[in-house]
């Protein structure tokens, strides 16, 4: 399993990392977790099956949040203050327009003292700020069933530099 500092960087701010198997997924979302810093955005996009609830996991523990982390599929938003810095973790696939997000009061959140992270994020692109991190796990079944592409994407001005990866 690759380190951050491993992965592909290129001029676009993206970086890409391999994993080969469930348990390099929850490292890499593990690593993402212990550099993350409060007020920072992460989207999670990727087919059913790809491991953004695996990313989760790993992501929740490099917080240091020891309680179980599940898919907030049903609740939507599942609030998690037991670690360093409060994770609030999305799940936006039930979600039918931007303006249901209002409902939910996603500002107090994305712009909070915590980490968000949001599954299926691409559903609400609009209200995403402009300094997102964006994680799109992607599956080669050339490369083997378990076999995931992680790329991280820093957006905006700045975003690369202050995660410090």
């Amino acid at each position: 399993m690759q380190d951050l500092n491993s992965g592909q960087e290129n001029r676009s701010g993206r970086v890409v990392m391999e994993s080969n198997c469930a348990q390099d997924t929850f490292c890499i979302g593990q690593l993402l977790g212990e550099k993350a810093k409060a007020g920072m955005l992460f989207c999670l996009d990727g087919e059913l099956g790809t491991g953004k609830t695996v990313f989760a996991k790993g992501f929740a523990k490099g917080l240091g949040i020891t309680e179980p982390v599940n898919s907030p599929t049903f609740t939507i938003l599942q609030e998690y203050k037991g670690g360093r810095l409060p994770l609030y973790h999305f799940d936006v696939y039930r979600i039918g327009s931007p303006e249901e997000m209002d409902e939910l009061g996603y500002e107090d959140y994305f712009y909070g003292d915590g980490v968000c992270l949001v599954e299926w994020a691409s559903r609400i692109s609009e209200v995403l700020p402009a300094d997102t991190i964006y994680i799109k796990l992607e599956k080669d079944l050339e490369k083997g069933l378990s076999y995931r592409r992680i790329v991280l994407i820093f957006a905006g001005e700045g975003s690369n530099e202050d995660f410090s990866y």
